[in-house]
């Protein structure tokens, strides 16, 4: 590995040479070229350089062991035994780094967000869902666009659906999938009573245009008057577009934009996300079983993940992940709760290559 480690940070030394050329400073889309490529490699770089840096130190401390005793030689063991374990840590991080990227994550990630079982109580924990995604992709600098919402009587919706768009944000999210089940005790409760409500999660790539091709004339196009919040423009024109794909059913809505050409483009784009979806599930021959695995049937005892919130503590129930920090999470604090996930995903994945 520190072969091709090596040959990472010469060809990172390479490019910023290359940079600060004058004949390729005023080359726009050669710099744009070089830059992408220069801020890829710097993580790993940067991983290799503090590697390399420990490695030295641990040396160092060997080389003192050879005329240690006592005290002293106890001392710089434990000091050889903590760069040992720096070292492994930074190794798996290097591996986590080397590990080809995702080509889905260049690309929108189209969340849908629907009430299941538990009536209002449901519809509130949609929004807060969208609140905790919201958070978590401001968090990092990710853009989120809502594309339409359709609001229940309170301050809840029956169904949310929004793209967030972002350097990594497929790895990170794809695990968010499936129903999320709710304990608390509903505000329209009078006896304090806990009730247990539940709301599924679908997560989709939004494709490239080379990706699938859909046909217009399988395609009818309703417009009509938006709901909900959006002041008076909303209330005057019929900028609102619902897209159904005659072939499959499938039908998709749009009225967060300004326009009826903006709905009509991101109505396109997350009708194609479903379709290819669709297609992928088709030709592994499990099209009816994976969506059923995907986001459920919105019934309580189909769950992927608990937030318990008289106990405060939030469960993943695929991976045995727990954590008491409840309001954290739903402030968007899901950085531990996304790296469990995807660590678990990738050790499984591991052990699947092992057994081929």
């Amino acid at each position: 590995m520190n072969e091709k480690l090596t040959e990472i940070e010469n060809r990172y030394l390479e490019l910023q040479q290359e940079m600060i050329k004058p004949e390729n400073l005023s080359n726009r889309e050669l710099q744009s070229k070089l830059g992408k490529e220069f801020k890829s490699l710097e993580p790993v770089v940067f991983k290799f350089r503090e590697y390399k840096s420990v490695q030295g130190d641990r040396e160092a401390a060997e080389e003192l062991m050879l005329d240690a005793s006592g005290d002293d030689k106890s001392m710089i063991e434990a000091e050889i035994k903590e760069y040992d374990n720096q070292l492994e840590l930074i190794e798996k991080e290097i591996k986590t780094l080397l590990t080809p990227r995702n080509p889905r994550d260049s690309r929108p990630v189209i969340f849908e967000i629907r009430a299941g079982t538990g009536g209002e109580e449901a519809c509130l924990f949609v929004m807060n869902l969208f609140e905790m995604y919201s958070r978590y992709a401001e968090r990092l600098n990710w853009k989120l666009e809502i594309a339409s919402i359709n609001q229940s009587d309170m301050r809840g919706a029956k169904e949310i659906v929004f793209t967030i768009e972002g350097e990594g944000a497929f790895s990170k999210l794809q695990f968010e999938a499936g129903t999320h089940r709710v304990q608390r005790v509903p505000e329209t409760e009078s006896q304090g009573r806990i009730h247990t409500s539940a709301v599924t999660v679908a997560v989709l790539s939004e494709p490239d245009d080379v990706d699938i091709d859909v046909k217009m004339e399988d395609i009818r196009v309703d417009t009509y008057r938006s709901s909900g919040a959006g002041g008076q423009h909303v209330n005057k024109t019929s900028s609102a577009i619902r897209l159904t794909h005659i072939p499959t059913g499938l039908v998709v809505t749009c009225q967060d934009q300004r326009s009826q050409h903006q709905n009509k483009d991101k109505a396109m784009r997350i009708l194609k996300a479903h379709i290819l979806k669709m297609e992928e599930e088709k030709q592994m021959s499990e099209m009816s079983e994976s969506r059923r695995n995907m986001v459920g049937s919105g019934d309580r005892s189909e769950k992927i993940r608990t937030y318990n919130y008289p106990q405060s503590r939030i469960t993943d129930h695929r991976i045995g992940f727990t954590s008491h920090n409840l309001q954290g999470i739903m402030m968007g604090e899901l950085d531990d709760l996304v790296e469990a996930l995807r660590v678990a995903a990738q050790a499984a994945a591991m052990a699947v290559g092992d057994k081929v």
